[in-house]
């Protein structure tokens, strides 16, 4: 057996990445003698015969492998060797072992499906080579380039290991054992303290020694490692919140302006305790802070709504949901997460998981994930690379790359991101902030919550078990320096978005839901926490779990945090059923545990128990932590009375534009629209409105997701924070993170009084240190504090305590999220909307202590709600940093409607938190009677802010508000439309079918990574179609063979055949569309599509299915291919096309020349190809529409669909199918047509 390798680089014109990589090279780096940059994949094809690869039966050519790994239309392919220039330098790296290569692992799906074997392995690493550079450049490239934590300098060393790929993994099955900690009952402290250091155990030394005492005394034995190893993963920060549970003794507060507003509050604790808990002497901690206003609120009987279970997944409360008119029980759940340590030292594979572990929480309680925010903390993105700090990576590399990993895992999975936000601020250089939040839903009946019984079994769903992210819990508990940043790898998960989106289909099928009595996610401490808390009682075969790779040892398998898996209790008179419904979805479900009555927690592994450890114990959590905790006095001015240190007050303009391009009051839009907003066809609000889509939204709404009627139901998230007033007070931090939150819910058309909170906490490693104890408890005060008086609970949260490294700590940081629902009818958003519309500000006073009048909010909110249900109130925005000035502006961008004050406004620049500025119809006395209010001006039809004599151009300021982040986040600024004359108008439908069905039926394939099944399959039904959709199964190869028949045989059976969108396998290696094209190449499926074909049917393929029918062949245009757009990054935002040929059925109902804005996703929508080749498929009537106005894409031409040359199948990019009723309010998009035309050609 030999291997063999091919080469594959995009061709130049293609090659983003490497257009990237040399742009940061020369702009960032600063070397400007780089002349250019080749980026080349690099396959190493293992299992290689002579004559071919793979076994003598079935023969397999290495050129036989490029319609997977490469596309010959747009990439160099080279076999064993690569040209390179003798004066170029380069290097080669590939992952470290162990970490999930997406790339590589669908390059091997791909291979499995096509080629129906799984003899051969494909190895994947990445060559760069670099022209006109010198020595010390390359060496400052790999130092930028390479994360010693997720990748290496390549080194060849892999090979085939009982069927599996093993690099650097050697198997040790032979040698695997699991070792007893020989003599630690009879160990000194001193012992104990070099064997947490040897182990790289979290647990302090009073918990060590309570373990000590525990096995001394009552299991009278030494425990092994894994028994100590899963204690330390039980008992973390991250498990069981014991910075948050640590007994606060005493509270004290400094003299100042502020300590009696302060110790106030902490009075009202004190008597919201005495009426929670009468006389008990239950202990003052930062968990009882953050949860005892809920508490009293629910024991004055105000919290009707919380779903209340011991099984803890999400917050959840009961919602009703009109559904055809009829009010059904819904469950909403929403979560919030944290992935500050792994994104820190792994950005892409960090913050893909944040999402990732986020979305499996309310999943695991059986709700299905529709919409995701995510809100993030840096230091300057635009900071010198050579600023950069010792054993850190660049604050760019972190910011960019952790976009790209929550953005792909997103984008894969199909969880639309309603709302970002990157917030900055110097001190989160000590460590970054990265949190995802998100809603789910699913009715109320079909989540069965039962405490598992004797007998019972625990089923073991998605993905396999490997070494990444080891100790994760432990690790993002602990506060970090230079050196643990490079030992951190394991620690760092890697994601698969496609297999999660199996799970949650899995989940959403009442029947499958129904089954499940109990369900945990694999998240930090892996089997030990996911199986171990499911039940009291637990006997774990480790032996069944299934693994990626060989050469795991028993500890491994307990701890390993590898993602996409799920436990789920069922009764075991369930299982085939649920086995069947698993395998129905190309999911592996095991076996893997039983329920029983001993309360013992025991692992077994190759026949002996590796853990067995009474469950009264585990669940001490420890040893008792106590503190003291100081509560600082705030040592500058009141935050609020002050004037940014920017404003000079020498010129209004100057001023003006210098408060737009801070980094925190900046356009975000290049970040924003590489995230998916409207895949699930649930977006009430796009994350920028107006015409110009430039407008901040306030917060993210969409529809609840229901599959099966119409809906009116929408649920709303807004957050709240400001770093800056936490540093100066993390009283006020707290206070006015809530604020903030209600503010915006308010502002967007939500009744506040129904607002339910979570809150995410992010702090510094607190030690015993009282003062920064004071500062999470201050801010949680001043959470309480609002809490308190507007009867608002907090339902959930999550706390990370480690934001330290070294000497360096995060700001103190308290985020409110705030949910609730309202009708989509009520749903408004922050841009101008008309002329002449007079705008005012509607105020919260601040007191000179920082305090506002609860009873004046009340009254401004409320009406505020009434007079946007009464549809008087067309705009809002609450103002945030920045004040008046950023808040008018960002309302005027969006449309481009001017603005003109009156003649005078005052602390134009100050952060107003909780003020509103509203836009109005009607006359402002009486609409705003009886409130605190200020006409500030009004709406004008030119194109400018005009302040006394001075006119700020809304078009100048625009692109300086766009240039601080520009560098960072491109934005797409490809306005290139060259106009398309030749416009094919025969004036009739070419290939109309005599074939007349009522409703026609339409199949839909679903293959690992499809996620539009749901919006196109909506679609469709609406239009009148009767829908089957196909999952194409691939667990075996005897699964993919009858799925290659099975689908055949449903094609014959259609008169449509619909290709969705979606991220198969990844859309890798290396782009989307390979592998449906090869599935449609398959002798079964083509011989079906022929025979639909001559029966006068239809072909669709939106975005990837576009991909595959054009690769496949079926679109017979030429050398036309789609690749990556001219940006290099995924983009989504609101598009305006043209119809330019009338020859396609698909289009039968618009005419040439009518227009409409749909939604574009997609990271690959680039149409590409000879010019003279596309000129031809328009005259012919190929090509149906273009862009206007703008090419996002960079399209050849602009061109935006193709179809066959009889027009029966259409490739398109836009996601018509993502349109419906009441979404995307801020943009107006337009009505759905074309699966009605494609309905109505049947009839």
């Amino acid at each position: 057996m030999e291997n063999k390798r091919i080469f594959v680089e995009k061709k130049t014109e293609y090659n983003a990445e490497s257009r990237l990589l040399e742009k940061d090279i020369k702009g960032y780096l600063g070397i400007d003698n780089l002349e250019s940059v080749r980026v080349v994949n690099v396959y190493e094809i293992l299992h290689c015969v002579q004559n071919g690869i793979g076994s003598v039966q079935n023969d397999i050519g290495r050129e036989d492998l490029i319609s997977i790994l490469a596309d010959e239309g747009l990439d160099n392919i080279y076999y064993e060797d690569i040209p390179i220039d003798k004066e170029d330098r380069y290097f080669q790296v590939e992952l470290l072992p162990g970490q999930y290569n997406q790339r590589e692992d669908s390059a091997n799906k791909a291979i499995k499906i096509v080629f129906e074997t799984e003899d051969i392995k494909v190895k994947h690493s990445k060559l760069l080579i670099f022209s006109g550079i010198e020595a010390k450049d390359l060496d400052l490239i790999k130092k930028y380039y390479i994360n010693p934590v997720e990748m290496r300098l390549y080194n060849g060393q892999w090979t085939i290991d009982n069927g599996q790929l093993v690099g650097g993994l050697a198997s040790r099955e032979e040698n695997l054992k699991v070792e007893n900690i020989k003599g630690f009952t009879r160990m000194t402290e001193s012992e104990i303290n070099k064997i947490k250091e040897k182990q790289g155990i979290g647990l302090d030394i009073e918990d060590l020694l309570f373990c000590q005492r525990y096995f001394r005394e009552e299991e009278k034995r030494d425990p092994s490692i894994t028994e100590l190893k899963l204690i330390d993963t039980y008992w973390s920060d991250h498990c069981r919140h014991t910075t948050f549970m640590t007994e606060l003794e005493n509270i004290e507060f400094e003299e100042g302006l502020y300590k009696s507003l302060i110790e106030k509050a902490f009075k009202e604790y004190l008597n919201s305790r005495e009426f929670v808990y009468g006389n008990s002497d239950r202990a003052i901690s930062l968990m009882d802070l953050a949860t005892i206003n809920m508490k009293e609120i629910k024991k004055k009987g105000l919290l009707e709504d919380l779903e209340e279970s011991e099984e803890i997944n999400a917050c959840s409360i009961e919602i009703d949901v009109d559904i055809d008119g009829k009010i059904e029980k819904w469950l909403l759940m929403f979560k919030n997460e944290t992935h500050n340590h792994p994104t820190e030292i792994e950005p892409n594979g960090g913050a893909a998981t944040c999402l990732g572990g986020c979305i499996r929480d309310p999943l695991s309680g059986r709700a299905y994930v529709y919409q995701a925010m995510r809100i993030t903390g840096a230091s300057n993105p635009a900071e010198d690379f050579e600023n950069t700090l010792a054993g850190k990576l660049p604050q760019r590399t972190i910011s960019q790359r952790a976009m790209e990993g929550y953005s792909s895992y997103g984008n894969q999975i199909g969880v639309s991101s309603g709302y970002i936000r990157e917030i900055y601020h110097p001190d989160y250089v000590a460590k970054r902030m990265e949190v995802g939040a998100l809603v789910a839903a699913a009715p109320k009946e079909n989540v069965i919550r039962e405490i598992p019984q004797s007998g019972d079994l625990i089923l073991l769903i998605g993905g396999r078990t490997g070494k990444d992210g080891l100790g994760g819990a432990v690790g993002s508990s602990k506060g970090h320096t230079e050196e643990s940043l490079e030992t951190g790898g394991a620690e760092v998960q890697k994601g698969d978005a496609p297999l999660e989106r199996k799970i949650m289909r899995l989940f959403r099928n009442e029947n499958v839901s129904k089954m499940i009595k109990r369900c945990n996610d694999f998240g930090a401490g892996g089997v030990s926490v996911a199986i171990g808390e499911l039940a009291d009682g637990l006997y774990i075969d480790l032996d069944k779990v299934t693994l990626k790779y060989p050469g795991l040892d028993g500890t491994e398998i307990a701890l390993s945090e590898s993602q996409e898996r799920m436990a789920v209790v069922i009764d075991k008179e369930d299982l085939d059923k649920f086995m069947a419904y698993a395998y129905g979805e190309d999911l592996e479900c095991t076996v893997v545990a039983e329920v029983n009555d001993t309360n013992r927690l025991v692992m077994n592994w190759q026949g002996e128990n590796i853990v067995d450890i009474s469950r009264t114990f585990l669940d001490t959590n420890g040893t008792r932590k106590k503190s003291k905790a100081v509560i600082n006095e705030p040592i500058e001015e009141n935050y609020f009375y002050k004037t940014p240190s920017y404003i000079k007050d020498e010129n209004i303009k100057e001023d003006w534009i210098e408060n737009m391009i801070g980094l925190n009051t900046s356009s975000q839009k290049g970040l924003i629209e590489k995230f998916d907003h409207s895949v699930g066809s649930g977006t009430v609000l796009m994350p920028l409105g107006g015409k110009y889509q430039l407008t901040p939204a306030e917060g993210m709404a969409a529809k609840i997701p229901v599959l099966n009627g119409e809906t009116n139901t929408c649920s709303l998230m807004s957050y709240g924070l400001d770093p800056f007033i936490s540093k100066w007070s993390p009283f006020h931090g707290g206070m006015y993170a809530v604020i903030e939150s209600i503010a915006k819910i308010t502002a967007m058309g939500g009744d506040y009084r129904k607002v339910r909170l979570t809150f995410q906490e992010y702090f510094e490693r607190l030690g015993d240190n009282p003062k920064k104890w004071g500062k999470p408890f201050a801010a949680l005060l001043g959470a309480y504090t609002i809490n308190k008086n507007l009867d608002l609970p907090v339902i959930g949260g999550k706390d990370s305590m480690s934001g330290t490294f070294e000497d360096i700590d995060v700001p103190p940081t308290l985020i409110s999220f705030a949910v609730t629902t309202d009708n989509v009818q009520n749903i408004i958003s922050p841009e101008f909307k008309g002329i002449d519309n007079e705008v005012a500000l509607i105020s919260l006073d601040i007191d000179n202590q920082g305090m506002v009048d609860f009873k004046e909010l009340d009254k401004n909110y409320t009406r505020i709600k009434e007079l946007i249900d009464e549809g008087k109130i067309i705009s809002a925005n609450s103002i945030k940093n920045g004040g008046i000035s950023r808040a008018i502006s960002e309302m005027s961008f969006g449309n481009k409607i001017g603005f003109r004050f009156n003649e005078s406004v005052d602390n134009l620049f100050i952060p107003l938190y909780g003020s509103i500025i509203v836009e109005l119809k009607g006359n402002v006395g009486e609409l705003l009677e009886g409130i605190n209010y200020e006409i500030l001006g009004r709406t004008i039809e030119e194109g400018y802010i005009e302040i006394g004599e001075e006119k700020i151009d809304l078009d100048e300021l625009i692109v300086e508000w766009e240039k601080p982040l520009a560098k960072v986040f491109p934005i797409n600024k490809d306005k290139e439309i060259v106009s398309i004359e030749d416009k094919y108008n025969k004036g009739e439908i070419q290939g109309l079918t005599d074939l007349k069905i009522s409703k026609p039926k339409v199949l839909i394939p679903i293959f690992t990574g499809t996620h539009g099944e749901y919006d196109m399959e909506s679609s469709f039904e609406k239009a009148g179609a009767v829908v089957e959709s196909f999952v194409f199964k691939t667990l075996s190869l005897k699964d993919i063979d009858c799925s290659y028949k099975e689908m055949a045989r449903k094609i014959k059976e259609c008169q449509i055949l619909a290709i969705p969108n979606g991220a198969v396998l990844g859309d890798e290696p290396d782009g989307g569309g390979k592998l449906i094209a090869n599935i449609l190449r398959n002798s079964y499926v083509e011989e079906a599509i022929m025979d639909l074909l001559a029966r006068d049917g239809l072909i669709l393929g939106i975005g990837n299915g576009f991909q595959g029918l054009l690769k496949s062949g079926l679109l017979q245009c030429g050398d036309i291919n789609i690749t990556y757009n001219t940006l290099g990054h995924h983009i989504s935002t609101m598009v305006k096309v043209e119809l330019i040929s009338n020859l396609s059925p698909w289009f039968n109902n618009m005419k040439v020349g009518d227009t409409q804005i749909l939604p574009l996703s997609t990271k690959e929508g680039r149409i590409v190809g000879d010019r003279k080749a596309i000129e031809d498929l328009i005259k012919n009537g190929q090509v149906a529409t273009k862009f206007v106005g703008e090419n996002p894409t960079g399209s050849t031409l602009a061109i935006e669909s193709l179809t066959s040359s009889d027009g029966r199948i259409l490739g398109r990019i836009l996601s018509s199918d993502r349109v419906d009723k009441n979404l995307y309010k801020n943009v107006k998009a337009s009505e759905e047509a074309l699966f009605k035309a494609g309905v109505n050609y049947f009839k």
